[in-house]
């Protein structure tokens, strides 16, 4: 049974080498999420580690997923900082494991995440992905609103600039749309 929790900064360097391993497979399998092919496990580790003090602090939330002692997938969230946008936040890394694809635990990221952002009182989420990515297909059926697209945004993991294509999607208390 797989068991989506958040962390907190301490938890996240304990599990920075899982989470890297999962970067990793992320990269390899051709996604984009940042990081260009051949990711080191250990550079990505170290990118998770650092990531604790933003984590400690606020500034990001980070969820694994664990499937038992492993993790099987991650989401985050990046609550705006500005007094014009405590709104809003942006979601980032979303990822999961090859392995434990194609059973839910995407979808089932993603809505912990909305329902968390509702529940601190943010309105209005955002989210950006690499145009034609099979990330689209779950963002749509999640009831996201693409909102344009970006020619040449970001490298592929082979370092070729594709298109990114931009998302919103206005949420109420619990994680539900707004109507």
């Amino acid at each position: 049974m797989t068991e989506i929790v958040p962390v907190s900064g301490p938890e996240l360097v304990t599990y920075a080498d899982e989470l890297a391993a999962l970067l990793v497979e992320t990269v390899d399998g051709g996604s984009s999420v940042g990081f260009l092919a051949p990711l080191e496990r250990e550079a990505a580790a170290h990118w998770w580690r650092e990531r604790a003090g933003a984590v400690e602090s606020g500034e990001q939330r980070v969820w694994i997923a664990r499937d038992g002692e492993r993790v099987a997938g991650t989401v985050s969230l990046a609550p705006a900082r500005m007094p014009n946008g405590r709104h809003r936040a942006e979601i980032g890394k979303l990822m999961v494991r090859p392995s434990a694809r194609g059973r839910g635990l995407g979808r089932a990221l993603l809505d912990t995440v909305e329902r968390a952002a509702a529940d601190d009182g943010r309105t209005l989420l955002v989210l950006d992905t690499e145009s034609g990515s099979p990330a689209e297909r779950l963002y749509r059926a999640a009831g996201w609103t693409e909102c344009g697209s970006v020619p040449g945004y970001a490298a592929d993991t082979s370092g070729v600039p594709k298109p990114t294509t931009l998302y919103f999607k206005e949420i109420g208390r619990n994680g539900t749309a707004a109507r």
